[in-house]
């Protein structure tokens, strides 16, 4: 196979490149599937959740179809539809590992520092996502706007623009399309519950389990993203 190593930098869109490049020049035909996750980063050099990433880019494009249990597939027709916003600063992994670090101690400051007002923000932004979640919605804006309240509630105006700025990007076409893959109501359920958690750490004003149910929430969306295609169904 005609791999070569990929270096670190860009990652994803390296990795894209590449495959492209390999579709376009007939080394894998319409209608043909890609060689299988694990094998694509064995070959590659990298890990499998940057892999994944550059699938998702090229699916974004059109130029290849996940199915679900089965593959990879080329589409027929593999000239790459412009998407606005599919270049990203970083790939989804890399967006909840930088979620991890931020949201984590911004929940924690917001147990230490939020007013009651703060606080019913919080609490009228996680009833929203049940609100939506009871009217078959899928609670995404509610989700960014929990999130955004617990930065609000730290008082620090550069961790809220931070918040917002990688909110932008985790709205965005491959974030989306990752999360596509993987969108059902039990993980909005179990979501919400984790939200919960954060909320009721703060509530207590206890800084280190806020910090530590913020961790656990933005692992497990991490877990969730991680898990194999082929095992979806």
């Amino acid at each position: 196979m005609p791999f070569h190593s990929i270096e670190p930098r860009r990652l994803y869109r390296q990795i894209a490149d590449q495959i492209r490049g390999l579709i376009k020049s007939g080394e894998f035909p319409a209608g043909s599937r890609l060689p299988p996750e694990r094998d694509l980063a064995r070959q590659l050099g990298v890990s499998r959740p940057s892999v994944r990433e550059a699938l998702i880019a090229l699916e974004v494009e059109g130029m290849v179809e996940v199915r679900i249990g089965s593959g990879i597939y080329v589409l027929a027709g593999t000239a790459p539809h412009v998407v606005n916003g599919l270049d990203a600063t970083a790939g989804p992994f890399e967006l909840l590992r930088a979620r991890y670090v931020i949201e984590s101690e911004c929940a924690a400051l917001a147990a230490k520092s939020a007013k009651k007002g703060h606080v019913h923000a919080i609490e009228d932004a996680l009833s929203e996502m049940e609100r939506e979640m009871s009217d078959a919605r899928q609670p995404l804006p509610a989700d960014r706007l929990f999130h955004l309240r617990v930065a609000e509630a730290t008082g620090n105006g550069a961790l809220v623009a931070v918040v917002k700025m990688l909110w932008e990007e985790r709205m965005g076409p491959l974030y989306k399309q990752l999360e596509h893959h993987y969108d059902a109501p039990g993980l909005w359920h179990a979501a919400i519950a984790e939200h919960r958690g954060v909320l009721k750490a703060i509530v207590a004003h206890d800084t280190g389990v806020a910090r530590t149910m913020m961790q656990r929430h933005l692992n497990q969306a991490y877990r969730r993203f991680s898990k194999g295609w082929n095992t979806l169904h």
